[in-house]
């Protein structure tokens, strides 16, 4: 059985024309003789109506009783493309995520996905050409029905892939394709014929949009292609597959920020074991994520430790570390809002030395002052003010010749 895994957003499934031209991309493999597997997000703006209403009836709403509402916006997407396709006398059925067997824990509003039951999905797929399931949903191991997170459709659709061993996964956005950066904020950004699974992974991490960075993770962990293209156009968009050795030709591949940043300092903490873990321990519980830290020298036995996170874990943070004031024998709590991330990013850097320097000169030369940095293989990050943001991005793509395909190795 040759099977396509296709997946639409919320603009893409607006409205009625939405969804006609949406039929056009589905009825192409299908005509090939291909079963397909559709899966859909709530029309766009529905779940953020949904959650508004939630709130409105309670003000603290259940959790689960969240994810109850919120799926239905799902629920109207798959049933009305369904009769669109029933309408063309396609044979076609829409699945919801309990229909589908995708089993999730119980974390409701980001469940993760535990397993797919293959065997119903074929059973289905023999009676049908077209299956429309509802993304972002599934359910628990009481059969209640749980929420994958924002972008959640994402997921849904290469975990169908996964699971069904299907020729490819489409993911139709309203972009075609990923940039070497934003196109809104740097005209000469440019379109990826392909990108690694690390790169993508560490793209969605800084904030790109393009792919929620939980469904990267299940592609990459079983080789899912991943093809993101533009529903409104036929031009072939970008492919998200494993490194080889053509991705190593350039140094850097994107330039990715996050102005969602805050910076929190704890002046003259302990320097003795135990004082980290007193310190991100609490916060780990708390769910709040933490990226970059950096502690200063000791002297006389006191040090500074500061650390980034989310700026809507602010408010949050900052009531734990003033509740282990006395735990952790601070002196004094400062935050920043006002401060983002930019980071360069490349397989290509593995092998190649001089990569960081570059960046730091050129932000220098722009008079960028860097805040605080952090590396990985693959990824150099730098905490800026956040006014600087859209100026840094164009330095660092400039710098790195991305506008003209990215810079090679020898010309570093």
């Amino acid at each position: 059985m040759n099977i396509v895994v296709q997946k639409f957003g919320g603009t893409s499934v607006a409205n009625l024309e939405c969804q006609k031209q949406v039929m056009k991309k589905v009825l192409r493999p299908y005509r090939e003789g291909k079963k397909v597997v559709v899966v859909l997000s709530a029309m766009a703006g529905e779940t953020n109506r949904l959650l508004a209403l939630a709130k409105e009836w309670s003000d603290n709403p259940d959790p689960a009783e969240v994810d109850s509402l919120v799926s239905t916006g799902e629920q109207v997407s798959c049933a009305l493309f369904t009769m669109l396709l029933k309408q063309q006398g396609v044979r076609a059925r829409s699945v919801l995520g309990f229909q589908a067997f995708i089993h999730t824990d119980c974390s409701y509003g980001k469940a993760r996905i535990v397993n797919i039951d293959t065997d119903e999905l074929k059973n289905m797929l023999e009676e049908n050409d077209i299956l429309v399931v509802a993304g972002f949903q599934g359910c628990d191991e009481q059969r209640r029905i749980t929420t994958l997170g924002r972008g959640g459709s994402d997921t849904s659709a290469v975990a169908m892939a996964a699971a069904l061993d299907a020729e490819v996964c489409e993911i139709y956005t309203d972009v075609p394709g990923v940039f070497t950066t934003d196109p809104n904020i740097c005209n000469d950004a440019k379109k990826m014929d392909r990108i690694s699974y690390d790169e993508m992974l560490e793209m969605a991490s800084m904030g790109a949009k393009v792919l929620q960075i939980r469904s990267v993770e299940f592609a990459q962990k079983y080789n899912v292609d991943v093809h993101v293209r533009s529903t409104f156009t036929d031009e072939m968009g970008t492919l998200v597959t494993q490194e080889d050795i053509d991705m190593e030709s350039v140094l850097v591949s994107g330039v990715a920020y996050d102005k969602d940043q805050a910076r929190v300092t704890l002046v003259h903490v302990h320097d003795e074991p135990g004082i980290s873990a007193a310190i991100f321990v609490p916060l780990a519980e708390k769910k709040v994520l933490v990226d970059m830290i950096v502690q200063n020298p000791s002297k006389n036995g006191r040090t500074d430790m500061t650390f980034t996170i989310p700026r809507a874990d602010l408010e949050q943070t900052l009531k734990v570390l003033e509740s282990l004031r006395y735990e952790i024998g601070y002196e004094e709590l400062l935050y920043a809002e006002n401060v983002s991330k930019v980071s360069i990013i490349g397989v290509g850097m593995r092998n190649h030395s001089g990569v960081a320097s570059r960046a730091f000169k050129a932000l220098s030369d722009e008079n960028i002052n860097i805040l605080m940095i952090s590396t990985s293989e693959i990824k150099v990050t730098c905490l800026i003010e956040d006014k600087y943001t859209e100026l840094a991005v164009r330095t660092l793509h400039k710098a790195f010749e991305l506008e003209e395909g990215g810079m090679k190795p020898e010309s570093s």
